[in-house]
């Protein structure tokens, strides 16, 4: 799909002593994911760029890493898929910053982002082992935040996705994970609470 090239360019942007849960692993975690949907897909293409590339630019303390990352991608692979395509690859993209489906979207390019919102939620409902290393990694990446600040807002963060009616949006996301994601939230929520005995 993409050259071997271009995949080690993306591979290596992964790296560096900054990254704890936002590593190499996370995009070939989806990628093992993809394989389960990728023939329901409307547009395979741009949902196999949008894992590649979703994370490209990861600085914890930013909040333009999304905008970012879909800049980088425009440049990385224009001219290597097709234009509309790279299109929804950008907006696959931009979408991981809030975890939403904007409105106005074509039914079949909002049903795979959809999918690939909750590929990216996965973790969430992984072992629980899986889900400590997750949390741990997530701590390193803010390893300058004090302890305390750190669990008041994580908690915030996952009580904030806990809040939601669904935490997927595809049918295919909410059979697969909402209810080991939801144990692992109230679970580590607990945990960050202090309230675990």
């Amino acid at each position: 799909m993409l050259s071997e090239g271009l995949v080690e360019q993306i591979r290596n942007l992964h790296s560096g002593p900054d990254r704890g849960y936002h590593g190499w692993s996370h995009p070939l975690a989806l990628l093992g994911l993809y394989g389960e949907v990728e023939t329901a897909l409307h547009d395979p293409v741009a949902v196999y760029c949008a894992i590649l590339l979703h994370d490209a630019i990861y600085e914890p303390r930013r909040a333009d890493n999304e905008a970012r990352s879909a800049a980088l991608a425009a440049q990385l692979l224009k001219g290597a898929i097709p234009d509309p395509s790279l299109e929804r690859t950008l907006r696959l993209i931009e979408a991981t910053a809030r975890h939403a489906i904007p409105e106005g979207l074509a039914q079949d390019e909002a049903a795979d982002m959809a999918v690939f919102l909750d590929m990216d939620l996965a973790i969430l409902a992984a072992p629980i082992s899986a889900f400590d290393a997750y949390e741990a990694g997530v701590r390193h990446e803010y390893r300058e935040v004090p302890e305390e600040a750190f669990r008041k807002g994580r908690a915030a963060i996952l009580e904030g996705f806990l809040g939601r009616d669904a935490l997927y949006m595809s049918a295919w996301g909410r059979e697969r994970f909402e209810i080991k994601a939801r144990r692992n939230l109230e679970r580590s929520i607990v945990q960050l609470r202090g309230d675990d005995g």
